[in-house]
């Protein structure tokens, strides 16, 4: 009860504030009594995306790299040589078993806890034998939550262990045992490992399957980290079982040649491998014939997308070692004028860098980032000394390398006075957006789409066809540049690259923003026919090279028009693929007018509106990134320099080709 002392006479309606506002502090009163205490498994469901990132797709698959990676970590041990993974489903829901043959974990009771050492491992956070680096040296779990986390947002979870001549099961639900340890039979003392299988569960997750693709690049990749350790893959969720092996007798030198594929190269591959201060340092890396860079990064077999201090600390080395080995006076640039910035000794390379260490500084449960600031130091370091002596002992490889990097220092000086003449006209001319535009009414980027149109006549009949306010479109002049053969000044002297870039306000190269984009969906429509394949290619080429990002957060799209228009009397149907073609024409009992559209220019506008660009009817396919090693190793050979490579390539392909238009 609260008592007011006023000697002010208050009016009815303040009166009834005061009241209110009593209410809403009585309500409010933040007291002992409203502190939630979770258990570890309860906070993990409660909030599972501060441990897997999310509770779609990339945070599924996670649980499954979480059982992944402390079988590997056995693996580096020294105790396990094979691990299979097993997929299967069970009520239309993917279900992981991972087994390997390492010392299996512990299942005698913890002293302190009075529960064997299983239980404990997969019940509670922050347990585990990474902590003291006693058992594992170096590993990928550091926080001891992974598997905790994986039998908390599991349905159920089973764990079979194999040690000291029997084999033990503990089964688990939501982060709870549902069973005690118990010896199921006995076995040879020589048959150790641990299997755990468990099933997403579906109260957390809002998907269903493991992306097949994102497995299969992560244990491509653990195979060639790991030399000589089997892992096998099946997948048992498809009536036709598959099953895959991945095994590296030669480690990154098996690596590098599969990231550069049939590549031309333009030196041979430089590797080394040092360990110091606990720390073991192995890279390997080389030129091919390309201008973009693709360098892999690891730490303890975990792939830091967003690289880190190992990354900053080789990219230092690589552009000091050069640097200094061009200025001892044979090796100057042609253009005295024309200086070596860090991104032209990476033009052209891949390579891949993997760190083993004790307890690696990640950014996140999701390991993207190394921060380690004392690794830098060192991989620059060895990485220096590495390649110098490299140059040193191989002039001929070295002179290759610095004609490389030359070439490159001026192309990027030429694209900086292109760009600077660009500016510079546009400030003249006065024009913020190009004229060709056609743009829309509304200014919400998350309302608004684009469509880039092949040609003038299918820009015609878009541009009337269109809903004005919310969508522009702007056409193209023949095909764009190859952006894969071109240095960077011909692509910001290209006319039709710079309408992109110009229309979409995102920028390019060093100025590019991602978050400046001005329309949600960038669709791509071009003729239903070869030269509209390649033109659409071409622009595939651009946005993975040079706008990748957009791609990645699902801004690019593929309109689908038509094949076919098939009428009878006054009824009309369209038909996008060669099979509702074939469907449609059963359906009319062959009684039909069937005509094939070579070209959007064909199609009215009312025709374009219905079939390729209403919402409501259109097929728009999304592109997506999910195998970024090939999808880099497809776009340098098919779109490179390499005409060998290319011709190569398709020689070995032809035979899948199902359909050609011709």
């Amino acid at each position: 009860m609260v008592k007011l002392t006023t000697k002010k006479v208050f009016k009815p309606e303040s009166i009834i504030m005061l009241l209110l506002i009593y209410d809403c502090m009585a309500d409010n009163d933040y007291t002992a009594k409203d502190i939630v205490v979770l258990s570890g498994t309860q906070g993990v469901r409660k909030r599972p995306a501060m441990y897997i990132g999310s509770t779609a797709s990339p945070g599924f698959i996670h649980l499954l790299y979480e059982v992944l990676d402390n079988a590997i970590d056995e693996a580096i041990a020294g105790y396990c040589r094979n691990i299979t993974i097993r997929l299967s489903k069970e009520d239309g829901q993917d279900v992981a078993e991972i087994s390997d043959d390492g010392r299996g974990i512990p299942i005698d009771p913890i002293p302190k806890v009075g529960k064997p050492a299983l239980e404990v491992i997969m019940t509670s956070l922050h347990s585990g034998a990474k902590f003291d680096n006693k058992i594992y040296q170096v590993s990928g779990g550091l926080h001891g939550v992974g598997l905790t986390v994986v039998n908390s947002l599991s349905e159920y979870t089973e764990v079979l262990v194999k040690k000291g001549g029997k084999k033990y099961r503990q089964r688990f639900s939501r982060g709870s045992p549902v069973s005690e340890l118990e010896v199921i039979e006995s076995i040879s003392e020589k048959d150790t490992g641990t299997t755990i299988k468990f099933k997403p569960d579906k109260e957390i997750f809002s998907v269903n399957s493991f992306d097949t693709i994102a497995l299969q690049e992560r244990v491509r990749d653990l195979s060639f980290l790991n030399p000589k350790i089997k892992i096998t893959l099946i997948d048992g969720r498809e009536a036709q079982e598959k099953t895959e092996v991945f095994v590296s007798q030669n480690g990154l030198s098996d690596f590098i040649s599969y990231l550069k594929g049939q590549t031309g190269e333009l030196s041979k591959p430089i590797s080394f491998s040092k360990s110091q201060n606990n720390i073991k340092v192995e890279a390997v890396f080389q030129y091919i014939n390309a201008y973009s860079e693709e360098l892999l990064s690891f730490v303890n077999n975990i792939r830091t997308s967003e690289g880190g201090m190992h990354v900053v600390g080789f990219h230092t080395a690589l552009t000091r070692v050069i640097t200094n080995y061009m200025q001892k006076g044979t090796k100057k640039p042609t253009r005295q004028e024309t200086s070596i910035e860090g991104d032209d000794t990476r033009e052209g390379l891949v390579g891949i860098i993997s760190i083993l260490m004790q307890d690696p500084e990640f950014e996140g449960q999701t390991k993207e980032k190394l921060g380690n600031s004392t690794v830098k130091t060192l991989v620059d370091s060895v990485s220096y000394a590495a390649i110098s002596t490299y140059l040193e002992e191989n002039p001929g490889e070295a002179s290759k390398i610095i004609a490389k990097v030359t070439a490159a220092a001026e192309a990027r000086e030429s694209a900086r006075k292109a760009r600077e003449l660009a500016r510079k006209k546009n400030m003249f001319e006065g024009a913020v957006l190009p004229g060709k535009l056609a743009d829309c009414t509304e200014n919400d980027p998350e309302k608004v789409e684009i469509f880039i149109v092949e040609g003038e006549s299918a820009a015609g009949s878009s541009k009337q066809g269109r809903d004005r306010f919310y969508q522009a479109i702007l056409p193209l002049r023949g095909k764009i540049l190859n952006v894969e053969k071109a240095s960077d000044e011909k692509i910001f002297n290209n006319a039709e690259l710079h309408t992109m870039v110009t229309a979409f306000g995102t920028g390019i190269k060093e100025t590019f923003n991602p978050d400046k984009l001005r329309y949600n969906k960038i669709i791509l429509l071009t003729d239903a026919d070869v030269d509209g394949s390649h033109i659409r290619t071409l622009l595939l080429t651009f946005f993975y090279r040079y706008m990748q990002p957009l791609v990645q957060r699902g801004h690019v799209y593929i309109a689908q028009p038509p094949l076919y228009k098939i009428s009878k009397g006054r009824e009309v149907k369209y038909a996008y693929s060669e099979a509702e073609m074939s469907t449609i024409l059963k359906e009319y009992e062959q009684k039909a007018a069937l005509q094939r559209y070579k070209g959007l220019g064909e199609m009215n506008p009312e025709q374009l509106w219905e079939t390729t660009m209403d919402p409501q009817h259109r097929v728009l396919k999304q592109v997506v990134i999910k195998d970024a090693e090939r999808a880099n190793a497809i776009f340098t050979v098919l779109m490179g320099l390499d005409v060998e490579a290319r011709r190569k390539f398709l020689e070995e392909h032809s035979s899948e080709v199902s359909f050609l238009d011709v």
